[in-house]
Formats: C-alpha cells, sequence, structure tokens
C-alpha cells in the first residue's frame, strides 16, 4: 500500500495516475477517509473557531459530507450523465473523491495574517478542480466537462439537500 502522504502530494499535484491507483485500491479507503478528517481539522485550525468539540464536530460533519456528495456523485455520474464506458462503484467515488481533499490541508495557513485570506480563496478552487479529476477518473470519462458537470449538478443537489435537512433540525448554518 502506498503512503499515505506520497498519495496526498499526487492527488493535490492533480496527477491522474494516483487517482487511478486509489480508484483501484480498494485498501485505500481508510486512507481516503483519512484525508477528509486530516483537511477538515486544518480548515477549523485555520479558521482559528475549533476547539476539542470542534475538531470531532468537523471531522464528522466532513465525514458525512464527503459520503454524501461521494453518492451523489455515483449516482448522477453512473445513472444521469454516464458514459459508454462508465463503470464504477461507490467505492471508488470515496476513495477518489476523498484524496480530492488533499488540498485542504493547507487551509490550516488561513491562519496567518498577509496570505490567509488568499488561501482561504484559492484552496477551495483547486480543491473543486481536484474534485473534477477525481470523478473523471472514477469514472471512466473522457470529458473534463463531463465531470464537472457531474460536480456541479451534485454540488447543488448537496445544497438543496442540506438546506432542507437544516430546516428540518431547526438548525442555522453559518455561512
Amino acid at each position: 500500500m502506498a503512503d499515505l502522504v506520497e498519495r496526498m502530494i499526487g492527488a493535490a499535484r492533480l496527477d491522474v495516475k494516483i487517482y487511478e491507483e486509489v480508484e483501484a485500491d480498494t485498501n485505500a479507503t481508510g486512507q481516503a477517509m483519512a484525508v477528509v478528517v486530516i483537511s477538515s481539522v486544518a480548515a477549523g485550525l485555520g479558521a482559528f473557531r475549533i476547539g476539542p468539540f470542534g475538531i470531532a464536530r468537523s471531522a464528522i460533519a466532513a465525514l458525512a459530507g464527503w459520503f454524501i456528495w461521494a453518492f451523489l456523485t455515483y449516482f448522477i455520474g453512473t445513472r444521469i450523465l454516464s458514459e459508454p464506458q462508465t463503470s464504477a462503484d461507490l467505492g471508488q467515488l470515496l476513495r477518489t473523491t476523498g484524496f480530492s481533499s488533499s488540498p485542504g490541508v493547507l487551509r490550516i495557513l488561513e491562519i496567518l495574517p498577509l496570505i490567509g485570506g488568499l488561501i482561504s480563496l484559492l484552496v477551495p478552487i483547486w480543491m473543486l478542480v481536484a474534485m473534477v479529476v477525481a470523478v473523471r477518473q472514477a469514472l471512466d470519462y473522457r470529458s473534463t466537462g463531463r465531470a464537472f458537470g457531474v460536480c456541479f449538478v451534485g454540488w447543488v443537489v448537496y445544497i438543496i439537500v442540506s438546506v432542507m435537512l437544516f430546516s428540518l433540525l431547526g438548525i442555522r448554518p453559518r455561512m
């Protein structure tokens, strides 16, 4: 099994070989989960709004969000916007999209006075690009545009479901 840090660096570099590797490695799901948690904790620490309870809450929310978005991406990408060669299972999407969170580790640097704002702007864009690469590889798409479309549709559905869930639970989401 490849080293977690090496895979994270490769994923952040948008190295398609790394995404293909984690897609095929059924033992990498735990590593993908670790990447999501590490990225989430880095974001919380970078925003300096996390205490011990906040770290646990942030990690749980990140894992739930990752699973939901991976499921939505799987469903949309294999049922609605599939290509003839599209073949994937939920585990493949969980692994590749988990590793697409790798650039999020840099969100810990948001705490820095002069560059924190720039980092908080650029890293999410980098993560989105990594997500598109992850989806393209996991779903065996020929088109990056189709992968972007799947990510976009999944994101819109995710937001709608989240707002409805927050409303039903009487929770006001932080913006």
